[in-house]
């Protein structure tokens, strides 16, 4: 009783209740108390290092004064501070609130920080072991910064990832002075970081998509992609250039471009050498395959997400726009053949990976992370 440690202080060592258990029924009536359990559970397996966090500093004592008075082989109880992650939050009765309440799909949801949910969004276990490695083990608890954890999935990703095409927001282009029913392959680099992933062929037709984003019917100085009487590249095609507008008759809205190619810029230039600054990435329409895309942000507002007006919780803090389903999205055919879990880079886009929910008729993919890079940025400060 005069320990300086509490937790030395007359300790508990197990509780008798004479109930019946929803597991064991009546056939047990004494239950160790968890001080108790927890040396004698790591002597019994033989663990030779019990790695616990911070706030099991004060209750090593009593683990070690346990198993020496039992006799029994004495594992080593070593503390450090567990991770934090900004916009999001650790605890398991949390994680499980959040589960229990529908405000996520599950314990795999790609917005959750559980192994489940960062596979199935497609943070690679390299990309893992490296974040780990740069943050280091520590013996004070941090907040890290998930930009982090973002960054180290972006190298790993840019090493491996083949680059393929996906738009997201389709908008028609119909080409209108190539040939009616003329099919090319185009060759693309899967991947300009690794020069064993090789190449492969895409598809081009008459009419293909590119994305909404990057056209402008009334562009301001300085904007480079498409727009009337102006003319971008194609990647790894052809040089096309805006001639007419076609809109829908009630809404106004922008349905289709008629476009002009070069033929003679096949893979990107020509030869009077004439410079051509925008470059959209694109899929032939005849070839596309129909895609969901599922784009996550971060689970919560706020960096801290405890940080809540007095009388609320960390649920006030839930980002109700953490997810958006685009359905209507075009990719490129070669993505059929590639496995759930497989990762890519979608140019212009981030990257992604191939979900679990996939099927021939519509494939699924969740955004891994986009390619702004805010953790290089802020080393580079």
């Amino acid at each position: 009783m005069t320990s300086p440690n509490l937790n030395m202080r007359d300790p508990a060592v197990y509780r008798i209740k004479k109930a019946s258990h929803h597991r064991t029924a009546d056939k047990w009536c004494i239950y160790p108390m968890y001080d108790f359990a927890h040396g004698l559970e790591d002597s019994i397996e033989k663990i030779t290092h019990s790695i616990c966090t911070l706030e099991f500093e004060d209750h090593r004592p009593l683990y070690d004064w346990f198993l020496e008075k039992l006799g029994v082989f004495h594992p080593q109880q070593i503390e450090f501070a567990r991770l934090n992650l900004t916009y999001t939050v650790m605890s398991k009765r949390k994680l499980k609130q959040l589960v229990d309440e529908k405000l996520v799909f599950g314990w795999d949801d790609p917005r959750m920080p559980t192994v489940a949910g960062l596979r199935r969004r497609g943070y690679t276990p390299e990309s893992i072991r490296n974040f780990c490695e740069t943050i280091g083990v520590a013996k004070r608890a941090s907040t890290v910064d998930i930009a982090l954890l973002e960054h180290c999935l972006r190298e790993d990703l840019n090493k491996r990832s083949p680059r393929l095409m996906a738009v997201l927001k389709p908008l028609k282009v119909t080409i209108t002075n190539y040939p009616d029913n003329q099919v090319e392959q185009m060759e693309a680099v899967n991947n300009p970081e690794d020069e064993s992933a090789g190449s492969r062929l895409i598809p081009f037709s008459k009419t293909v998509y590119i994305e909404q984003d990057d056209f402008m019917e009334n562009p301001p100085k300085k904007y480079f992609r498409l727009s009337p009487g102006k003319e971008i590249r194609l990647k790894h095609a052809y040089y096309i250039k805006c001639e007419e507008v076609v809109k829908d008759e009630k809404t106004g809205e922008i349905t289709e471009l008629l476009c002009t190619y070069d033929p003679k810029s096949r893979g990107g230039w020509t030869d009077d050498g004439r410079k051509v600054r925008g470059t959209s990435h694109w899929v032939s329409a005849q070839h596309a395959l129909d895609a969901e895309v599922r784009l996550y942000g971060h689970l919560f507002t706020k960096p801290e997400p405890d940080d809540a007006p007095e009388g609320e919780t960390f649920l006030s803090n839930i980002n109700p726009d953490s997810s958006e389903i685009l359905k209507n999205c075009k990719v490129e055919p070669s993505l059929m053949d590639y496995p759930s879990g497989s990762f890519f880079q979608f140019l212009r886009q981030g990257y992604f990976s191939k979900d679990k929910d996939s099927k021939k008729d519509k494939l699924v993919f969740n955004r891994s992370v986009s390619l702004k890079d805010t953790w290089a940025k802020i080393k580079k400060k």
